[in-house]
């Protein structure tokens, strides 16, 4: 596809008068929203996000099997979440300049790779490398996704993103529970099985590629209508900075908390409550499911209301269920836990637009910055936690796993 079908300054000049006259003749009393394409790649996210979430919902298999400690399981997430750190926002200035409306399709076939690689896997430096290829692929995945989720939002921006990242938290939910029913009844060689999801993700993402000329003529005429009926806002490029900065630090912070969640988790309920690594696996999914219900909740809403007040009730309404949770029985702490997680979530639709439009002719960028640097910081971070819980708790993980090999 030619530069011309992205709405980028020069794509601006490029297209005539009389293409983008016709365009706001059928456009301009209704911004068309594509739902089929939003609920497509929803479909398409689930599935990258899928694949990605069997590696931490594997954690307790590997350790075991491999006679891992913390410190080696945090390694292993921070080689997952930098590969997809260090490329994507690099991928996202990329496709920028030169548009790819098939770069997906490649991505998934690094993850293909990765899961199959990683299911026969034979030695510690085998798990790294297969991680690190399933890490590329997301990071070649978003932002071009995010991109286009944006253009067939039309006014809908908040709606549209929810849907976005509903397919993404979804998947990223799912993983426990295929690890729970497939991968610890099967092994972990039944991980190369999910390689025919990215089969299923690249034939989704295929049709989705052939779409985006006749969903970017429409987002065209849209962008050209309400320059025509308001003034719009320059920003410096302080503001921006200040802006992207604040916006990051947000979605850091937010991602700290569940990504802490996501990697130890299933060994805090068995150390704790006893839990068997199904049931465990089965909590899991359940607090990481909340994540989807409550970004699609804040999308509908900042939509109506505003995203202003999405933002700052998800700041801080976690913070008193997070001060009672260490005090919580487990049944308190499933509830706490999805509480605490929906209400989290439920901003994210809303930071993201808000950073697209700090620099809106740079959706590829923007989209692989906040993936992409988040993922980078939710690993360094992992380690640090990981050699923390070894500390603390040696003895009991370790009698744990000889019960579990048992």
């Amino acid at each position: 596809m030619s530069k011309s079908t992205f709405p980028d300054k020069r794509t601006l000049k490029k297209h005539s008068a009389r293409d983008l006259n016709k365009n706001m003749m059928t456009t301009s009393f209704r911004s068309k929203t594509y739902f089929s394409v939003l609920l497509i790649l929803s479909a398409s996210h689930l599935l990258n996000d899928l694949m990605q979430s069997v590696i931490p919902a594997s954690y307790p298999l590997l350790k075991t099997e491999f006679q891992l400690d913390f410190v080696q399981i945090g390694l292993i997430t921070l080689t997952f979440q930098l590969a997809g750190a260090l490329l994507q926002p690099v991928v996202g200035a990329v496709t920028d300049k030169y548009p790819a409306p098939y770069s997906p399709v490649v991505g998934m076939l690094f993850t293909a790779s990765g899961l199959i690689s990683l299911g026969l896997a034979e030695s510690y430096q085998m798990i790294i490398i297969s991680v690190g290829l399933i890490g590329v692929g997301s990071s070649i995945f978003h932002p071009e996704a995010t991109r286009l989720a944006r253009y067939a939002a039309g006014l809908r921006q908040g709606l549209a993103q929810g849907i976005f990242q509903v397919g993404g938290q979804t998947g990223g939910a799912l993983g426990p529970l295929c690890a729970a029913v497939i991968i610890v009844p099967w092994g972990l060689s039944s991980l190369s099985g999910f390689a025919i999801l990215a089969l299923l993700a690249m034939a989704l993402l295929i049709w989705i590629g052939s779409q985006q000329r006749q969903i970017i003529s429409n987002f065209i005429a849209m962008q050209q209508k309400r320059r025509t009926e308001s003034k719009g806002t320059c920003h410096g490029r302080f503001t921006i900075s200040i802006g992207l900065f604040v916006l990051t630090f947000l979605m850091f912070t937010k991602n700290l908390y569940s990504e802490s969640f996501r990697s130890f988790y299933t060994f805090y309920l068995i150390e704790h409550f006893g839990l068997s690594i199904p049931e465990s696996q089965l909590m899991l999914f359940i607090f990481l499911f909340s994540a989807a219900i409550g970004v699609l909740i804040g999308g509908v809403i900042g939509d109506r209301i505003g995203r202003y007040w999405i933002i700052w009730v998800s700041t801080l309404g976690p913070l008193p269920l997070t001060l009672i949770l260490p005090y919580a029985d487990l049944f308190w702490t499933g509830i706490l836990t999805v509480m605490i997680n929906l209400i989290m979530a439920s901003a994210f639709a809303s930071i993201l637009i808000y950073a697209i439009d700090l620099l809106p002719n740079r959706i590829g960028f923007i989209g692989g910055l906040f993936y992409g640097l988040n993922f980078g910081l939710r690993g360094i971070e992992s380690p640090s936690n990981s050699q923390l819980h070894q500390q603390r708790h040696p003895p009991t993980i370790k009698n744990k796993d000889r019960n579990l090999q048992n």
